[in-house]
């Protein structure tokens, strides 16, 4: 069978592979939290998951689908950011949910506060709401004034991608001031660092704006050093500190 006769077959093929690829983008971002989401609902404790995470991704989602009034880019891109910022408000309603439930504290803390102190540790899904809106508002605000500038509007895609690039680095930091993974799970780091080279491959293939190749290279920098500091602290576990005796306890001896 000539190329020719392969025509009709290799066009639709190739179309599938294309849909596939950009659902796999749109979607995978947010399967490492479908197991975390699971254990929390199992469990009804949350302190294993930070919402600090839930923010970082709130605020490079955001700042991006405002990166895409300024200068388009793939709509699977910009349907992905969608689906994350869903999916974080997802985990942010269950975590506080649970967390109130688990709490004694009687003291309601509230967004209207504007208490630094008690910033993204209020005692209603609501609230957080209500600071991502305002978020979303003043960035808009600002998006729409500044919008002629092309400065302004690579800033604005380098600054989105860039926060996103950091959602690793306190687990990093954690992992090297402990000398140890114990408690972080290999699973999640695992599943971020395949999709986070899958997402950098695609926006090298697709053309995407830099500020999105160059970040999608350090998060996958910043998940393979975590990987790393895995099998170094398994392979070489920090030995515990030798207990001095207590003086009463010698003198008594």
């Amino acid at each position: 069978m000539d190329a020719e006769g392969l025509g009709w077959l290799l066009v639709p093929l190739q179309q599938l592979v294309s849909w596939g690829a950009a659902g796999a983008m749109v979607f995978g971002g947010v399967v490492p939290y479908i197991p975390q989401y699971r254990d929390i609902r199992r469990t009804q404790n949350a302190e294993g998951f930070s919402t600090y995470v839930c923010l970082v991704l709130l605020v490079a989602n955001i700042l991006r689908i405002l990166f895409w009034f300024g200068r388009r880019f793939e709509a699977p891109l910009l349907w992905q950011s969608v689906v994350m910022i869903l999916t974080m408000l997802l985990m942010l309603k269950l975590c506080t949910e649970v967390r109130v439930a688990n709490e004694l504290n009687l003291k309601r803390r509230v967004f209207a506060d504007l208490d630094p102190q008690h910033f993204w540790h209020w005692d209603s899904f609501g609230d957080y709401v209500q600071c991502v809106l305002a978020f979303t508002g003043v960035a808009g605000c600002v998006t729409y004034l500044s919008i002629d500038s092309a400065l302004f509007v690579e800033s604005l895609g380098f600054l989105a991608v860039l926060t996103e690039a950091m959602l690793g680095m306190p687990q990093l930091c954690r992992n090297h001031r402990h000398q140890s993974t114990e408690g972080m799970s290999i699973k999640m780091v695992l599943m971020w660092t395949s999709g986070d080279t899958f997402k950098t491959v695609y926006f090298l293939l697709n053309g995407a704006p830099l500020q999105f190749s160059a970040c999608g290279l350090l998060q996958v920098l910043v998940d393979l050093a975590i990987l790393g500091q895995a099998y170094v602290f398994t392979r070489h576990p920090l030995k515990p500190a030798p207990h001095a005796a207590h003086p009463a306890s010698a003198k008594a001896l």
